[in-house]
């Protein structure tokens, strides 16, 4: 008898061109375009691949009758419709395509700036609705404009190049970015958002959403901006706060917008859709039939590569290591994490340029590669555009220009297992280091900004450098109890063979530690930082 065939099903319509790499490569593959939900978790148990979009839920129903599946594949950019943690306990590799989007999401881009600047669609709509309005609707060139760019990962790159092509300047911003990457961009490096809103006539927004983004233009940031600007965004509605952003266009100071995402949505009642001087789409940053193929093609890529034995790429769920290895690295996960938030939150200045792992003790003898990731994963979190996975780090990483290196010592003075982690800026290195303790591993903060402690890490934390005297403690416990605040546990760390009275306190806390009650503590805390994990 013949070896079975490998089975595919395809159960959302992804392009032909994903369906024909699949079958070129071997795999026999079944359409399932009209199943019900009954039909496939009836048959899943057939089949070693499956391809899908957003309908089709991989949820842990689904996953529980797929005794033989080996990969799940979207194609799409986010897995919000695979149930990822059940699928990597079941040895599921789920992949997805996260760069389909990025040139059309660029060109929506590009599209509304040359609307906005041209007064494309409100010429269309007064000549189809019988009027010859040619001079009031006389635009601007982008010949000679400066765009000022938020967020330069992929997509603002990318635009970055193309308004480069219509003779515009573009000065971007993007603290996680290494220096000299900007230049080989053909764009101006700005320090911080205020040298964009200084000279850009176009101001794009493409940041990632986090709680450091939201409502990122906002009133300061518009006031900041010159008279006459122009506001695009494609990426996150949230980015831009809505009613700064009218009471702007009211006052003349911004003179057009182009939005193309919301707050909520779907939505039909926004209260800039009126407005003579905006630009709006219903979300099709990434709606063309190109990336919709593209989409395809790269979860199909992926799904060939599972089955064949090749390397998946765009895997979001653990890249496979040897069973062993992983049971003595696993402890680890998550305290790798924490170091490189920890690092990378210290650092004197947000552009890391370097980033250092040692692996000391036991845990330095296994295949700790994964732990390496972890550390990356955790200093890039919340600085990039696209979400962060075991798979992509090294890549954003190399992308951004942070060098990451990962060295490893049999012996670990005074622990078993020891991680330390280095992060270097131009402005200086930055040391943390830690390891796990007890049966239930937990994570525990050996050292930072020069100086040893021992505290186990909780999901928020602030470090503060001080002149040590009396009260000091006190007075951050009185601050953080005014803000309703309550500390968990705290360490003071000197810093060895320093004779100065410097050193670093360490506290966890009940909460997130607001950025005022940092600012309230003055000149007495030479620097403090809340981290959240």
């Amino acid at each position: 008898m013949g070896r079975e065939p490998v089975k595919v099903l395809v159960a959302e319509d992804v392009g032909a061109s994903g369906i024909d790499l699949l079958r070129d490569a071997g795999l026999h593959v079944d359409l399932g375009f009209d199943w019900t939900r009954e039909q496939l978790l009836e048959r899943i148990g057939e089949y070693q691949g499956i391809l899908i979009r957003s309908a089709t839920k991989a949820d842990a129903e689904l996953l529980a009758r797929a005794s033989n599946l080996q990969v799940v594949a979207r194609a799409g950019v986010g897995v919000d419709n695979v149930d990822v943690d059940t699928a990597t306990r079941q040895g599921v590799v789920v992949a997805n395509a996260p760069q389909s989007n990025v040139v059309t999401a660029a060109e929506h881009t590009m599209a509304l700036l040359l609307a906005l600047a041209r007064n494309v669609p409100q010429a269309h709509a007064s000549l189809v609705d019988g009027r010859w309005d040619r001079s009031k609707y006389s635009g601007v060139e982008l010949q000679g404009k400066v765009l000022g760019v938020l967020g330069f990962g992929r997509i603002g790159q990318l635009v970055a190049h193309r308004a480069r092509g219509f003779g515009m300047q573009v000065v971007a911003y993007d603290p996680y970015l290494a220096e000299d990457r900007f230049a080989e961009l053909g764009a101006e490096r700005a320090a911080d958002p205020a040298d964009v809103y200084a000279v850009a006539d176009f101001v794009t927004v493409h940041l990632p959403k986090n709680k450091d983004t939201e409502n990122f233009l906002d009133a300061d940031a518009f006031a900041a901006m010159k008279p006459g600007v122009r506001i695009l965004n494609v990426a996150r509605g949230p980015l831009v706060d809505d009613d700064a952003l009218k009471a702007a266009l009211d006052s003349g100071h911004v003179s057009g917008a182009a939005l193309d995402v919301f707050r909520e949505e779907p939505v039909t009642d926004h209260p800039l859709f009126g407005y003579p001087n905006v630009v709006v789409t219903p979300h099709l940053g990434a709606s063309t039939a190109e990336a919709t193929d593209r989409a395809g093609y790269q979860a199909a890529e992926q799904v060939v590569a599972a089955l064949t034995g090749q390397p998946v790429t765009t895997a979001v769920n653990v890249p496979a290591i040897g069973a062993d290895d992983l049971a003595a690295v696993e402890p680890f996960l998550g305290l790798c994490v924490s170091l490189g938030r920890i690092a990378a939150a210290l650092a004197p200045e947000p552009s890391l340029e370097g980033l250092e792992v040692e692996f000391l003790g036991r845990v330095a003898d296994r295949d700790h590669r994964l732990l390496t990731i972890q550390v990356v994963k955790g200093a890039l979190t919340g600085r990039t555009e696209e979400a962060v996975n075991d798979v992509n780090a090294l890549a954003l990483a190399a992308e951004r220009g942070l060098a990451v290196t990962a060295t490893s010592h049999s012996t670990a003075r005074d622990f078993t297992d020891l991680v330390r982690v280095t992060v270097r800026t131009a402005a200086g290195d930055t040391r943390v280091a830690g390891t796990v303790v007890g049966r239930r591993h937990r994570p525990h903060l050996l050292e930072a900004w020069g100086s040893r402690f021992n505290l186990q890490l909780e999901p928020h934390l602030a470090v503060f450098s001080y002149t040590d005297r009396p009260g000091m403690l006190g007075r951050l416990g009185t601050a953080l109890g005014d803000a309703g605040i309550n500390i968990v546990s705290a360490a003071v760390g000197r810093r060895p063979d320093d004779e100065s009275d410097s050193a670093t306190l360490v506290v966890t806390t009940d909460g997130d530690v607001p950025a005022s009650v940092l600012t309230a503590l003055g000149d007495d805390f030479a620097a403090a930082r809340a981290i959240n994990l």
